[in-house]
């Protein structure tokens, strides 16, 4: 396995841990907070559009080769 090979799988895995534990802190700031289904569903909307945001952008990348 080359170093690039290397660093590619690495982000990969490291990021969606990190993406899981967003999920988690989001999940956990709701019910920390009682905002209940309605509040919950907003914090997860609002809050996971900057993930999606990042995800589409990676796709983007790959796609147009920039």
């Amino acid at each position: 396995m080359s170093v690039e090979q290397f660093e590619n799988l690495s982000l990969v895995i490291l990021i969606s841990v990190l993406v899981g534990f967003m999920a988690f802190i989001i999940y956990d700031l709701a019910k920390r907070s009682k905002a209940g289904k309605f509040g919950t569903f907003i914090l997860f909307t609002a809050l996971g559009l900057g993930v999606l945001g990042f995800v589409i952008k990676t796709v983007l990348v790959e796609v147009l080769n920039v």
